[in-house]
């Protein structure tokens, strides 16, 4: 079993569609803005380095750092519950294929 670094949710269902709306990742990333590393500066208008939104070959995603996890485990799993509700196309980068690199 691999340890999962991020885990990219993709802007596009299971079916292929586009996922609407369109700010989407946007919204998904500024409700979890609050979660932050202990210590960290940024002012309630800016993005939890946690959860940001990416622009990914042309579809918007949003990158989920795995260390998401353990600071809040509930945010974790509202952010995965998110992506299988909405039956959103998901990736992971893990620990291996970093190391592959």
């Amino acid at each position: 079993m691999t340890e999962l670094l991020q885990l990219v949710i993709h802007g596009l269902t299971t079916e292929g569609h586009r996922f609407r709306p369109s700010d989407w990742a946007e919204r998904l990333a500024g409700v979890m803005s609050q979660f932050r590393p202990a210590g960290s500066i940024g002012g309630h208008l800016t993005y939890s380095p946690y959860v940001v939104p990416r622009l990914i070959d042309g579809v918007r995603c949003v990158v989920v750092d795995a260390r998401l996890r353990e600071l809040e485990p509930l945010a974790w799993k509202f952010v995965v519950g998110f992506a299988q509700d909405n039956h959103l196309q998901t990736s992971g980068l893990d620990i291996e294929a970093m190391k592959a690199k």
